[in-house]
């Protein structure tokens, strides 16, 4: 992330805050934030000097930034990727979180040219892979032995802790063939020297989502927790449900990963029926499907909130859930002193048509609709993402599709 833009202080007036831990105050606060991107103060009608910025939440929520624990944003260095800023600051989220777009052979293009230069806070997980990303399922990352070098992924951490949070394996036949659950395994022992969590892709087996959580332990990620895959579903088989049930009450850490291909309504509804929720919400934004199915992680959360998780759920599973895989120190977030990093959103109401990753179709009757991203002094004006060749249309009761 770039250093703290200069500028004016910034006053946020009429929010109210959620999701800041036992210490949350109730009610609608202002927060100042001083030029230098820190917390001066917080309270109600907090006075402040002519020069200050005025941002009037009118009664919006805020909580800490939001955090997307699965983008591709490694633009250029991949034939998949995004720029930060297409699912970032604009959209309501302060961290991203790349998802094994860079191995350890190009790390160092994806820090200097992405990492470095974004306004948003940006970590990864390092690609078991050499190459990452660069072809995607073109040309897969972990076709055998030789595309995975012990060494020059210790030496890559070495250079770049404070960058990468993890390892990151794809596992499923169209990226390994049959090789199986072996790269899970050479990745876990990786992870444990490195004592940094791991997160697994889960698809199309082989290897096996049972495969996998048996070599996972607490801290590590199992994404596209709720594909709809043949295979692959956590619904389709009770003792794997039985089992993803066992190893998220033991610390494993299970997170959507929507994607073009990895999310299904039925699934999430059957679980979260049954008392399972996805510890982390994520999008698997890539250039394959942002534009459908996903859009962004507004859209995202508003899907997880119409088939049962909670208000509040869903905001920690963008916030405090993430934060914790990544390290990220969530307390005193609204002390004084404190580094600004806040998401501003409504909850609004809607008749939105979306669709999950098999194609099936929910009408979302809630939206999260980000207002402002606050990163130190600079306030980003937020939005949700319009698919193109379609016209959101809002109305006093809500928004629909035209």
């Amino acid at each position: 992330m770039t250093g703290e833009k200069a500028g004016k202080p910034l006053l946020l007036t009429n929010v109210k805050p959620m999701a800041f831990g036992s210490d949350t105050p109730a009610g609608v606060i202002d927060i100042l934030v001083g030029a230098d991107g820190r917390i001066a103060a917080t309270g109600s009608q907090l006075a402040a000097t002519a020069d200050v910025e005025r941002i009037d939440g009118k009664g919006a929520w805020i909580s800490p930034g939001w955090i997307d624990l699965h983008v591709h944003i490694w633009h250029g260095g991949t034939d998949i990727s995004i720029r930060p800023s297409e699912c970032g600051a604009e959209r309501g989220v302060t961290t991203l979180v790349d998802a094994g777009s860079a191995g350890e052979a190009n790390f160092h293009g994806f820090r200097e040219y992405i990492i470095e230069p974004s306004r948003e806070r940006i970590k990864a997980f390092l690609n078991l892979g050499s190459i990452g990303l660069v072809a995607c399922n073109r040309v897969p990352e972990l076709r055998d032995i030789k595309d995975i070098d012990l060494d020059r992924i210790l030496e890559c951490y070495a250079q770049n802790s404070e960058h990468i949070v993890g390892i990151k394996v794809r596992a499923s036949h169209v990226i390994t063939g049959s090789w199986g659950v072996t790269p899970v395994k050479l990745g876990k022992k990786i992870a444990k020297i490195l004592k940094v969590p791991m997160m697994v892709h889960v698809g199309e087996p082989p290897a096996l989502y049972d495969e996998v959580l048996e070599i996972l332990g607490p801290g590590d990620v199992v994404t596209h927790c709720f594909n709809g895959k043949a295979g692959s579903s956590i619904m389709e088989d009770e003792d794997l449900y039985n089992l993803a049930e066992r190893c998220a009450g033991e610390g494993i850490r299970l997170d959507i990963g929507h994607g073009g291909a990895s999310f299904s309504f039925k699934v999430a509804e059957a679980a979260i029926r049954r008392g399972l929720l996805p510890y982390s919400i994520s999008t698997d934004l890539h250039g394959h499907s942002m534009n459908f199915p996903v859009w962004d992680l507004a859209t995202t959360m508003s899907k997880l909130l119409s088939v049962g998780m909670p208000f509040d759920k869903v905001v920690e599973a963008v916030t405090h859930a993430p934060a914790s895989v990544i390290k990220l120190s969530m307390a005193n977030r609204l002390a004084v002193g404190e580094r600004a990093d806040f998401t501003i959103f409504d909850l609004v109401d809607a008749d939105l048509e979306a669709t999950d990753s098999n194609g099936d179709v929910s009408r979302l009757q809630k939206l999260f609709e980000p207002r402002h991203s606050i990163i130190g002094a600079e306030a980003i004006t937020a939005s949700r993402y319009i698919p193109r060749a379609r016209k959101l249309v809002r109305h006093s009761h809500g928004y629909s599709w035209r």
